[in-house]
């Protein structure tokens, strides 16, 4: 078994609520990095791969939110979902690794805030994090922040 799988899982076992969310956020982040990666290589079967499965972890995210409890932020995070997922569409359709840099940063503002939370709401508790940082820089800067709250 492949450790970053392991590690994982591990994480995943008896995580709150929030670090399961950091968990999917960074499983998406790392998706769209490595589509990128197969995109730049011409590997098309790779590159559709990480991006559905990027997909599908969105679909993860935008099902867990509770709309009812969650209110403005919920709605909020539901447009950003799907701004998001139809930016990765096109990216896919495209095939530009611009427009998937564009994705990932969004993507890694959110997840940032999502650390930010954590941090608030459990200072104590210990909590592995994997360095987004370590991951290969992209040729393409990303845009100004898309209009997902409108």
């Amino acid at each position: 078994m492949n450790a970053r799988i392991s590690y994982r899982e591990a994480a995943v076992r008896g995580a709150s609520p929030v670090r399961l969310v950091i968990c999917l956020y960074e499983q998406a982040i790392e998706d769209l990095r490595q589509a990128v990666v197969a995109l730049e290589k011409g590997d098309i079967e790779a590159r559709t791969r990480k991006i559905n499965h990027a997909i599908t972890v969105l679909g993860q995210l935008q099902g867990s939110l509770d709309m009812h409890r969650g209110g403005e932020v919920a709605r909020n995070l539901e447009r950003f979902y799907n701004v998001v997922r139809a930016g990765i569409v096109e990216a896919q359709l495209k095939q530009s690794a611009g427009l998937l840099g564009q994705q990932i940063s969004q993507l890694v503002l959110v997840y940032e805030a999502w650390l930010e939370v954590e941090r608030v709401t459990s200072p104590a508790a210990s909590r592995p994090q994997e360095s987004l940082e370590s991951a290969p820089p992209l040729a393409a800067s990303a845009s100004p922040a898309a209009d997902w709250s409108a």
